[in-house]
């Protein structure tokens, strides 16, 4: 993918996603099931048990606890009822970030590699501002960093240092070679991990997704609640209607000469073809595909996207 020096936001700092921390506050996630909020605090389990939410009355059952005995209703109905609450279970959560070559392009405001690092940022404040635990994984063409949940500012931060460090790392002489399977790679690694009960966000251009990749996503969304924010430049979208441009992966360059309609027309359809072909995984498979731009703030994007999200859910 071609880098653009000239984009506003090439690299990100440690400091500078830090600073996200309260931009994330009004964050609200939708939850598939009984919360409409996701990362908005404790998951409401499906477990019936002793906590702390009231969930219903019933009548009597051989085996239940007679400590659950409602003796108000049980008298005035003169039949035994039992008052049954809901648990509040603790849903850590994992993010995970790309940091390959093909983040490493932006045509105006920053760079998609730096629009995932500021989403990621933004998503782990707000879990860990809800009270649960967050970590994740940091990838790029040649290795995967691991940072386990943990619920303390400290784990946050070095999450973002390990995000920073790879993305100083990208660069437009990038001599190495592009790994298109590493997306493939980290979710098999948060498939090892996220058994049940985990929120994940993918946060992804999606370079390099096969049909592995929508199996682990669904293998993973049948136990979890998983989210991709996909992360896009609008330049695709929005192709100037002359002049050349030089692309460049690193050892590899490409002229592109838009001017010529047929050059512009291949573009297009191959953007609007691998864009319909990701949404589709959120018609099929029921997972929120979330289209990020590098084009503009990225809290004002999640916080309309999400809001969103949360009301085709509720309507569902």
């Amino acid at each position: 993918m071609p880098a653009n020096p000239d984009a506003e936001g090439v690299h990100v700092s440690t400091s500078q996603l830090v600073a996200l921390e309260g931009r994330a506050r009004d964050l609200s996630f939708v939850h598939k099931a009984k919360s409409h909020r996701l990362l908005a605090g404790r998951m409401q389990s499906s477990m019936r048990g002793r906590g702390l939410t009231f969930e219903e009355l019933r009548d009597y059952l051989p085996g239940d606890d007679i400590r659950t005995i409602d003796w108000r209703v049980t008298a005035r109905t003169t039949k035994p009822a039992v008052r049954v609450y809901s648990e509040e279970k603790e849903r850590p959560a994992l993010v995970v970030v790309d940091q390959r070559i093909n983040m490493f392009f932006g045509s105006r405001r920053s760079m998609k590699s730096v629009t995932a690092a500021e989403a990621a940022m933004l998503c782990s404040w707000r879990i860990l501002g809800s009270g649960d635990r967050v970590g994740g994984f940091v990838f790029n063409d040649e290795r995967i960093d691991e940072i386990r949940p943990h619920r303390s500012r400290e784990a946050v931060i070095g999450f973002a240092d390990r995000i920073a460090t790879q993305n100083a790392q990208l660069n437009a002489d990038f001599a190495g070679t592009s790994s298109p399977t590493a997306l493939d790679a980290v979710v098999e690694r948060v498939t090892s991990i996220a058994h049940h009960d985990h929120l994940i966000i993918v946060i992804s251009d999606f370079d390099g997704h096969t049909a592995a990749t929508r199996d682990r996503l669904l293998r993973l969304s049948a136990h979890n609640d998983v989210i991709c924010l996909l992360v896009y430049d609008p330049f695709m979208l929005e192709l100037p209607q002359s002049g050349d441009i030089v692309v460049s992966g690193g050892n590899l360059q490409a002229e592109l000469a838009l001017r010529k309609g047929s050059v512009r027309q291949a573009i297009d359809r191959f953007a609007r073809e691998r864009g319909e072909e990701l949404r589709a995984w959120q018609r099929e498979l029921g997972l929120p595909m979330l289209p990020v731009s590098t084009a503009e703030e990225t809290a004002p994007q999640l916080r309309k996207l999400l809001e969103q999200a949360a009301w085709r859910q509720r309507r569902r």
